[in-house]
């Protein structure tokens, strides 16, 4: 549809909005302020550090100083481009139809209003913008000679750069704030301010992006749900039994090892793709670990803690719940280390209590890290420790920030649209309810983990890691172990999660890999008949040969591992209630440490 001509008369505000516009002006003030002063602070530990950015980047600038060959050809191709797509539009102006020269990727929902392709001006920018971008990107990507740690900075930040500067980003060139603007006389723009104002304050100057209705979930009510009773608790963990849905139960539980950079509940969110129901419906005595939200109390905890106050603690309590001393446990992200850790540790223990191990999205071969990488090196290691050890732990927001980055145009730049330009609230959303509920790390065991695990590779270098006391060798581990990946995973891409089919030699080795990304992929209940997942009995050393000949099937891996689970439950038995065995419980499901904000 035409858009009608732009009347800047229609945009005037009436006098209510206009004082509604004063009022804000001096709330604005006192927390521009506060910004202001957080910014200036030159002791806040900030993750993404500026001045190895800007080394990085004047690295780069003489490198293609020196090649200016590069420059000239980018230039060319872009000026090739641009002549095509303005001949284009002056086709499209005589009312001809032609292709565009160029197209959002795929997923890209910066541009799905119909006005960025019907309209003439928009659409111009809109391609403009993608041609340059990708000119950009294309011309530092082909930077030869550079260290390998700074061209992965160059890189990222490049594309927050562009990203920031898309014109979807803009009140004069995104179609449909322009367009919500003259609708409503600029009230949009005022409800933005209000909701930038309002973010600014939650976060005490810092900008925490409402990303979601907090509102409408509570945890124990709509979200994290299912029924079941904490039957154990240290200072690291409360351990949540679940009722059973079914008569009868295998008689091996299962463990879940959930991430304690996050919150369980992601695996409990609705009903309909909740995976722990799902997994108490298939007739399994089901334990969670629900991690404590630390302090700075617990500022000396240790990765060995995690361990032995965390699954190993467990494999004790549910003996004592069940009188089953041998248990299936399932790991996801770095609870799936901590779990693949143990589960070493236990084999040079001879102790045979874990029969079995999922590890979801889980690397162990952390060669290859990711965009990760770009927030790890020694100077960054250094300030983090410098920070941690003054302050006992790693505020919650830190991590929540570098996951945001990594997908920035749906987690940062969305919602910078529909909050702050469009003036909307943001949806209830169960998934970024849980994504905005974010733990703090304590500091011991995250410098440990960011040295030993992440820089040091240690977790596969017999040796390299020591907990307890024990050296940690993979070698040691003989379960069978069943590893999903996920093919668009950001945090833990799958190939760094391949390799385990061969470190864990003297493991069977399942190894799946899902679609989608990091939590979608994962959480994917089979009644949702979305997305697909691969399988090859095969585990050659390279993961693209192991894809190559892999098989594809529709739908979720849950109904691939289910079987496999049951394989390893054993036989049926009566089922099991929280409480029949000599644990009683304390309070009902989840729990109450789960209920403990990053604020509080």
């Amino acid at each position: 549809m035409t858009q009608p001509p732009f009347d800047p008369s229609a945009m005037m505000p009436d006098n209510e909005t206009l004082q509604e516009w004063a009022k804000l002006a001096e709330r604005s003030k006192h927390v521009v302020e506060s910004f202001a002063e957080r910014q200036a602070n030159k002791g806040e530990f900030n993750l993404v550090d500026v001045e190895a950015v800007s080394k990085a980047f004047a690295e780069m600038a003489l490198k293609l100083a020196a090649d200016p060959g590069q420059i000239i050809q980018a230039q060319f191709e872009l000026w090739q481009s641009s002549m095509q797509l303005w001949q284009n539009t002056m086709k499209r102006m005589m009312g001809e139809q032609v292709e565009p020269v160029a197209e959002p990727a795929r997923g890209d929902r910066r541009f799905k209003d119909d006005a960025w392709n019907e309209e003439l001006v928009f659409d111009y920018l809109k391609q403009s913008y993608l041609l340059t971008s990708r000119c950009v990107q294309s011309l530092v990507g082909k930077v030869e000679g550079m260290d390998a740690h700074d061209k992965e900075m160059v890189d990222f930040h490049t594309r927050q750069f562009l990203s920031a500067l898309a014109p979807s980003n803009f009140v004069a060139t995104n179609p449909a704030v322009l367009r919500k603007t003259m609708e409503t006389k600029g009230e949009n723009l005022l409800k933005g301010l209000k909701n930038v104002l309002a973010d600014l304050e939650q976060g005490g100057g810092r900008l925490k992006i409402s990303m979601t209705d907090a509102e409408a979930f509570e945890v124990g009510k709509n979200v994290a749900a299912t029924p079941g009773k904490v039957i154990f608790q240290n200072d690291m963990m409360q351990l949540i039994q679940y009722a059973p849905s079914t008569e009868k139960v295998h008689k091996r539980p299962v463990l879940f090892v959930p991430p304690w950079i996050n919150k369980f509940y992601v695996m409990d969110l609705q009903p309909k793709n909740s995976l722990i129901k799902w997994v108490v419906d298939q007739g399994h005595t089901l334990f969670v670990i629900s991690w404590v939200n630390p302090r700075k109390e617990l500022a000396g905890k240790t990765f060995s803690d995690y361990m032995l106050e965390g699954p190993l603690a467990a494999l004790d309590a549910i003996e004592q719940a069940t009188g089953q001393k041998e248990v299936n446990v399932l790991g996801f992200c770095i609870g799936g280390i901590l779990t693949v850790a143990t589960l070493a540790y236990l084999g040079a223990k001879g102790d045979k209590r874990i029969t079995s191990a999922t590890c979801l999205a889980t690397m162990v071969d952390l060669k290859d890290i990711g965009e990760i990488s770009v927030f790890i090196d020694d100077k960054q290691l250094q300030s983090l420790e410098r920070h941690v050890e003054d302050k006992g732990y790693l505020e919650a927001y830190h991590m929540a920030d570098m996951f945001n980055m990594m997908r920035e145009n749906d987690l940062i730049w969305s919602f910078v649209v529909n909050n702050y330009l469009m003036g909307k609230d943001p949806l209830p959303f169960d998934l970024l309810y849980w994504n905005s509920d974010s733990t703090r790390l304590p500091a011991e065991m995250l410098v440990y983990y960011l040295r030993k695990v992440y820089q040091d590779n240690g977790l596969i270098k017999c040796g390299h890691l020591v907990l307890d006391n024990v050296s940690i060798d993979l070698t040691k581990i003989s379960v069978p172990t069943y590893f999903l990946a996920t093919k668009e995973d950001h945090i833990a891409p799958w190939v760094s999660s391949y390799p385990a089919t061969q470190h864990l030699a003297n493991s069977k080795v399942r190894f799946v890999l899902g679609a989608s990304g990091h939590i979608a992929g994962v959480i994917n209940p089979p009644v949702a008949e979305k997305y697909c997942y691969w399988t090859n009995d095969k585990a050659p050393a390279d993961p693209m040969e192991w894809f190559e000949g892999a098989e594809r099937h529709e739908g979720s891996w849950w109904s691939d591992w289910g079987p496999w689970l049951k394989d390893k439950g054993g036989a049926m038995v009566k089922a099991r209630q929280p409480g029949d065995g000599k644990l009683k419980p304390i309070e009902d499901a989840p729990g109450s440490y789960v209920k403990v904000r990053a604020a509080d």
